[in-house]
């Protein structure tokens, strides 16, 4: 286990947190993680996702409640004059702002990078959007899977009966919150050595297209579409979900040798004397029949302990939990994947580091509730 640290990374940064939903939160709540003073600024109303339930926890929905721990609460009417004079006395002594309003909404208040640089000539502002802010997309209203739409991804998941279809989880917000925190810590190091801020250009957009591998450089190195293909992978065989007598099980079999292994374990040996399986190449190829082999093997073993018994013979092998089973299983607990910070059950962080861990010091806050503390460190 790491040795605690009692200077976290991050201790010192003060982040000025304008971000609602998920995209944004998540960048801040990583940054938070990590020793950053994270004020969440909210309107009169507080962030919407407070109210993106059921379920609810102390009157926010658990949405809410997953991305905004180690975060300080004030509310600050941005469409008041009050509220404009109150974010710019925040800035002054801020590190970074982050924020994902609309294009063109923080210019309209007179609350621009070049209208805040002047006062803060190091300040990190970071603008989270949905398409950037000019271009043939630009300024449109962007949600998770309207991007995923325009890039592909949606496009890319499911299979050829299905068509496409949207992905159960926000995988683009995710991916745009964890590059955004990215984006702060390039930033940081850039203003470490010429001492002055920057903007940063976030968007659903951009940060979609990552997701895009291996389809995106399937076509652009040879101009061919890569099919859907569902529970199994485009390229390896057999790489992907399979029923079993109990629960499916995932496979990844990715290498001649594993293919091997594999058919010792299920007791299959004669089908890697058959030429149709005898490669990766051939084994794409005969995809069905190859599947039609395994899947009777499969429907007389159990999920998990295949799934084990795999692991051992080093083939990438997964039991398919449910979320429930997921966050329950031992190896989550000894991961610390689901901690317990004040009898509340809370993801863990992932990011392990040796000598300055991350930590979970505030469960997020009700709204407006650190008002008193954070004006009196504003001097007001």
């Amino acid at each position: 286990m790491p040795t605690e640290n009692n200077n976290p990374p991050l201790q010192g940064l003060k982040v000025v947190d304008l971000t609602r939903v998920l995209a944004g939160p998540l960048c801040t709540q990583i940054l938070g993680d990590f020793g950053a003073d994270i004020i969440k600024v909210e309107p009169p109303s507080g962030d919407q996702s407070r109210g993106s339930g059921p379920p609810f926890h102390d009157g926010s929905s658990s949405m809410f409640y997953g991305l905004n721990r180690n975060k300080r609460s004030i509310v600050i009417d941005l469409n008041s004059d009050e509220g404009k004079s109150q974010i710019r006395q925040l800035i002054r002594t801020a590190d970074v702002l982050v924020h994902n309003f609309k294009p063109g909404t923080m210019e309209r208040w007179g609350l621009s990078f070049d209208d805040l640089k002047e006062q803060q000539s190091r300040l990190i502002m970071v603008a989270i959007s949905g398409f950037g802010t000019d271009g043939p997309l630009g300024g449109t209203p962007g949600y998770d899977g309207s991007a995923g739409a325009w890039t592909g991804v949606i496009s890319a998941n499911g299979d050829q009966h299905s068509g496409p279809m949207r992905i159960g989880l926000s995988v683009v917000d995710v991916s745009t919150g964890l590059h955004a925190a990215i984006g702060v810590l390039l930033a940081l190091k850039a203003l470490e050595r010429d001492g002055v801020g920057q903007y940063i250009d976030m968007s659903l957009y951009d940060c979609a297209f990552p997701l895009l591998h291996p389809h995106a450089a399937n076509w652009l190195y040879s101009n061919v579409e890569t099919a859907r293909s569902g529970n199994q992978h485009p390229t390896f065989t057999p790489m992907g979900v399979y029923d079993t007598s109990d629960d499916p099980i995932y496979l990844a079999v990715s290498t001649d040798r594993n293919f091997h292994k594999l058919c010792e374990i299920l007791d299959i040996s004669h089908v890697l004397e058959d030429e149709r399986f005898t490669c990766m190449a051939n084994r794409a190829k005969n995809r069905s029949a190859l599947i039609d082999i395994i899947n009777s093997k499969l429907k007389q073993e159990k999920s998990e302990e295949l799934a084990l018994k795999l692991n051992k013979a080093d083939i990438p092998a997964g039991a398919v939990l449910s979320v429930a089973q997921a966050l329950s299983h031992p190896h989550a607990e000894h991961r610390q994947m689901v901690v317990s910070v004040h009898d509340q059950k809370l993801l863990g962080i992932p990011i392990k580091l040796s000598r300055t861990p991350g930590r979970i010091s505030r469960l997020p806050p009700n709204i407006d509730a650190d008002r008193a503390d954070i004006l009196a460190e504003m001097g007001s």
